[in-house]
């Protein structure tokens, strides 16, 4: 059975006329008659009466009037369905972020731009260390994922930077060297003036990203920084700094976070200072259009090359 033989018995039973029936199928009326009698002998049972004024259908051809258009509706259904994935009209993506990341405002411009432009793209969200995220996507688990520094680079993945922002110290409020600092507009405390403070980080393992940047940064001025906590997401290290257990440093976009227990400061850093990146990783061979589109519509908000 073909599904040219569910639309001939369907156009058959809406004509309940084989002559009538074949003009609106472009095609000769034997032929016609001939394609109803196999799907008949395949059935097993008469879809029609046949008398000489047309054709009824019989108690078997009512039921399978029903099931044919039924069948023949989903089909359409299912192609046009599967016409708006291929082209990114339709479907799934699943897009993972850092604490630290989602609290960029670039994150939520980019979600309200590509649902905007896409809103047949369903998104599930998922939140992760950069670590997770990156063997995530790295494992087709997740499609994209938005992070700070990566802290590895399989093979396979593509590392796309979106910008790079300004890292601040945090300081609790009330701490001495603020004491002697102007109250209006943001502090600026020297690096060096922080050798003998301890430090709350959030754990890197055996990577490059942006917190040892930091620690070279403080080594440029000539100081190893002294880490009295490791954390594993970038929130906690604000509280913890509000509680007194240390300081910390973090993108200036975190910078609203417990603004009445901490004070966020510039750091003066006279080797060129040091910056938080806001980074999109993928699958490098992924050719999924939706992925592709929600790429592209990524890009447009980059502020750096590559």
């Amino acid at each position: 059975m073909e599904l040219r033989h569910l639309r001939y018995f369907v156009v058959v039973a809406e004509e309940r006329n084989f002559t009538r029936a074949a003009k609106r199928l472009s095609m000769q009326q034997p032929p016609l008659s001939q394609q109803i009698r196999m799907l008949e002998n395949e059935l097993g049972f008469a879809l029609f009466h046949r008398h000489p004024k047309g054709v009824d259908l019989s108690i078997g051809g009512e039921v399978f009037l029903h099931e044919a258009k039924s069948i023949l509706a989903n089909v359409a259904q299912g192609t046009q369905r599967a016409a708006r994935a291929a082209n990114g009209i339709e479907g799934i993506i699943s897009v993972g972020f850092t604490s630290s990341a989602a609290a960029h405002p670039l994150i939520p411009e980019i979600l309200r731009a590509h649902r905007a432009a896409k809103p047949g793209v369903a998104v599930k969200f998922s939140e992760g260390n950069a670590a997770e995220l990156t063997s995530a996507v790295a494992s087709g688990k997740l499609d994209l994922g938005f992070l700070r520094m990566p802290v590895s680079r399989p093979p396979g993945l593509a590392f796309h930077r979106l910008l790079d922002e300004e890292m601040l110290l945090v300081l609790p409020v009330g701490h001495a060297l603020l004491q002697k600092r102007p109250k209006k507009g943001m502090p600026v405390i020297p690096l060096k003036s922080l050798r003998d403070e301890q430090f709350i980080l959030v754990r890197n393992p055996g990577a490059t990203g942006m917190y040892s940047g930091f620690i070279d940064a403080c080594v440029r001025a000539g100081f190893s920084p002294s880490i009295a906590v490791e954390v594993d997401r970038m929130l906690t290290n604000i509280c913890l700094v509000a509680a007194g257990v240390g300081i910390s440093v973090v993108p200036a976009s975190m910078n609203g976070f417990h603004t009445d227990q901490v004070a966020y400061c510039r750091v003066l850093e006279s080797g060129g200072g040091f910056s938080a990146p806001l980074t999109l990783v993928c699958r490098q061979a992924d050719t999924l259009p939706a992925v592709q589109h929600f790429l592209a519509e990524a890009g447009r908000f980059a502020r750096v090359d590559g």
